[in-house]
């Protein structure tokens, strides 16, 4: 399974740095054009693609052994939305002048403000299930934050923001490579956890009783899963379903034992994240898709189908 997910997203990859308005195929990457195109352009966007993919899928797989809930994904716990009110500040307070770099800092300090806020419930010790709903809920006060500010706002940046928020990759370059090495630690970091997370799995219980220190690991994993989503919406926008859908269906593959699913999660993810990007790059001629609108337009009937099977 491993081999042929790795295959695939090397397959991916190439078609990634092959595809655009001008097609360069490997013999003309040495060239004038493959040197602008191909190593300035789309190597750096491919790289965040892949990236970004494996952080959503990882924090997907995490979250529903975490809260023991299929549905679970990396913009339930409103970590994405925290990252997005971050942004929206900076850009009021800053009048739009702001360089890229500190909006950035600032979506990851509005995504770590979300999961401190999350830990602060945590540390009340409450359920799995109460602690589901508390992020539900701060979601949905960030999702009417960021609404009364645009809605209210004259500044073109505002809106021109609401637009990013949709997702996508167009304007990444090398500038934004500290944003991806800030994925990758957490990253190998977060698919070394196999042991914890099949304890967890198990239940709350279950894994208290073999011995697991539950709500230190249920802390270190809220925190890892914000800091992922917080530096992948600072790269890319809000992207959805993702985090949902690939967990999912590798475990209706049959691979639910994580020291599988963890690598493969990170594999098929940044798998399916670039294809969607490859096809927002080229479905219109004159213009590109939000990322953000194709993964919910493939995602949101395997969302529905899974809705459904989950209410037999």
């Amino acid at each position: 399974m491993l081999t042929g997910l790795t295959l695939a997203l090397l397959l991916a990859v190439m078609v990634s740095l092959c595809a655009g308005d001008l097609w360069l195929w490997p013999t003309a990457w040495s060239g004038d054009a493959g040197k602008l195109f191909v190593w300035q352009i789309r190597l750096p966007r491919t790289f965040a693609v892949v990236l970004v993919g494996a952080a959503l899928s990882l924090c997907g797989a995490m979250m529903q052994a975490l809260f023991e809930n299929p549905l679970a994904e990396p913009g339930l716990l409103g970590v994405s939305n925290g990252a997005g009110v971050g942004l929206v500040a900076a850009v009021m307070l800053g009048g739009g002048a702001l360089p890229g770099w500190s909006l950035g800092l600032c979506a990851i300090a509005g995504a770590l403000i979300a999961t401190l806020i999350l830990l602060h419930f945590a540390r009340r010790h409450l359920s799995t299930s109460r602690l589901l709903l508390a992020g539900v809920a701060l979601g949905i006060v960030c999702s009417a934050l960021m609404t009364w500010a645009v809605y209210f706002s004259t500044s073109l940046d505002l809106r021109q923001l609401m637009y990013w928020m949709m997702g996508g990759f167009s304007g990444i370059d090398w500038q934004q490579g500290w944003l991806m090495l800030a994925l990758l630690p957490p990253l190998v970091w977060g698919g070394m956890q196999a042991r914890a997370l099949n304890m967890l799995s198990l239940g709350e219980v279950s894994a208290h009783q073999l011995g697991l220190p539950v709500w230190l690991w249920r802390n270190a994993l809220v925190i890892l899963t914000g800091w992922l989503a917080g530096v992948s919406v600072a790269l890319a926008g809000a992207i959805g379903f993702v985090g949902l859908v690939v967990p999912h269906m590798l475990r209706l593959c049959g691979i639910t034992d994580h020291r599988v699913l963890l690598p493969a999660a990170m594999l098929a993810g940044g798998g399916v994240l670039l294809v969607a990007d490859i096809i927002a790059r080229l479905t219109l001629a004159a213009a590109e898709l939000p990322i953000g609108v194709v993964t919910a337009t493939l995602g949101a009937p395997v969302f529905i189908w899974l809705l459904l099977k989950a209410g037999r």
